[in-house]
């Protein structure tokens, strides 16, 4: 299938075709090693307060993001803007260095980083590097300085607005069933995909006469999903992930289109009713178990996450402050981190940078490596491991009684509020028993 031009997420841009220039070949060899790098408490060379266009570019694509950039209590801070349904989120990245001529922006919890330098008054130009990807993770980006300005709805563009039943299709053939939502005005979009095993976050874009293009980038991944109008009314487009990820995919408007149960994805191997494990905390020495004391008598939540998890870092936000409300009532959570790496040291501080990144008061261990099938060989008792997050629901006397597939993030709008509300009633249930 043909598809549709850059122009379609950032045809105001004037700085796009900067990007042609901006290749591995043609860009300095950046720092991957910042442990020589100083933390400044001045901007690094280049960098400017306020509002700056980037570009990641990926597969001849564009995949865009906005940076804030502040001075707060005398030292810098960027802030990761993505827009979606119902507004925005503002990732915190407050972990700058420079080195030489260079800029390193940890991307707020995750292990990647924007490694950025000058390129002119008004222009920076870098790589996305991702520190913990298995090979080599490097993309070229340029930034702009100043906001984008709105695109303006030309004759005959299309209208996008809706609900809508979609099917993705893997390069290998594999599909799956997803609802896209989106939110069209005039030329600009916003909406996001929920699937089975989690959403797609906030997404945001612009549509033309020939279709429409809508992008995230939050630092560990960056996704762009292009579609065209059929005469018919149905969608056909291509999402594309970062480096190398390529699917296409389908849509139909159906305002009912829905999931199926996500209570109903994962459950326990038959004759099983309780979770046996002993692993070791992120801080050393310590070990997580369900049998610990701590927990007897009391409702257990257990939550299967990453540090690399966008889904994760969504459910984390809502369930760190959520523990401190309601732990006086009788209810505990257990965090069982995968990490990237197998080496314990190097799995726990990402665990323990996720810990106060968010505030976590609840017990973190760390359980394994980022792969489902290896988070089921480390939880014997159930059938498998679909998805990061998954969410178990212990009662007072410790068996099983549901388990949560995925998590729907603040990007998914009322699906959020009906996610919290559901999560909700499931505690409040086994509470009363």
């Amino acid at each position: 299938m043909t598809t549709i031009s850059l122009r379609l997420l950032a045809m105001a841009a004037a700085g796009l075709s900067l990007l042609a220039s901006c290749d591995s070949s043609s860009t300095k060899k950046e720092t991957a090693d910042t442990s020589a790098a100083t933390t400044s408490t001045a901007l690094p060379a280049g960098l400017k307060t306020g509002l700056w266009e980037g570009f990641v570019k990926a597969q001849n694509k564009a995949i865009n993001f906005t940076l804030d950039v502040a001075v707060e209590n005398g030292k810098p801070v960027v802030y990761l803007i993505n827009k979606g349904l119902d507004g925005e989120e503002r990732l915190r990245c407050d972990e700058i260095s420079a080195a030489g001529d260079s800029a390193t922006i940890r991307l707020h919890v995750f292990d990647a980083a924007l490694v950025l330098r000058p390129d002119g008054e008004n222009k920076l130009t870098g790589t996305w590097v991702k520190y913990d990807a298995p090979t080599s993770y490097r993309l070229p980006v340029v930034a702009l300085f100043g906001e984008r300005p709105q695109p303006t709805a030309a004759a005959g563009t299309p209208d996008f607005n809706g609900t809508w039943r979609v099917t993705f299709r893997e390069d290998g053939g594999k599909t799956y069933p997803a609802v896209g939502v989106f939110k069209q005005d005039g030329a600009s979009i916003r909406g996001t995909f929920l699937t089975t095993t989690g959403d797609y976050r906030y997404l945001a874009g612009s549509v033309l006469p020939s279709g429409m293009g809508m992008s995230t980038f939050d630092g560990n991944h960056g996704f762009l999903f292009q579609a065209i109008k059929q005469p018919d009314g149905t969608l056909k487009g291509d999402f594309y992930s970062g480096k190398a990820g390529h699917e296409t995919w389908t849509a139909v408007l159906d305002p009912k289109a829905k999931l199926p149960d996500a209570y109903a994805l994962t459950s326990l191997k038959e004759g099983q009713t309780k979770l046996d494990f002993k692993f070791p905390s992120v801080f050393e020495g310590g070990v997580v178990s369900p049998s610990n004391p701590i927990y007897k008598g009391k409702v257990v939540v257990i939550q299967l996450l990453g540090s690399w998890c966008p889904n994760c870092m969504d459910e984390t936000a809502f369930l760190a402050p959520w523990y401190e409300k309601n732990k006086d009532r009788g209810v505990e959570v257990i965090g069982l981190g995968y990490e990237r790496s197998p080496d314990y040291k190097v799995a726990s501080a990402r665990l323990r940078k996720l810990r106060e990144r968010y505030d976590i008061k609840y017990e973190l261990a760390v359980a394994g490596v980022s792969n489902k099938d290896s988070a089921a060989k480390s939880l014997p008792q159930l059938q498998q491991v679909l998805a990061f997050p998954t969410t178990i629901f212990l009662d007072k006397k410790g068996n099983v009684r549901k388990i949560h597939t995925g998590f729907a993030g603040p990007g998914t709008g009322k699906y959020y509020e009906e996610e919290i509300a559901g999560f909700n009633r499931e505690v409040d249930k086994l509470l009363k028993e």
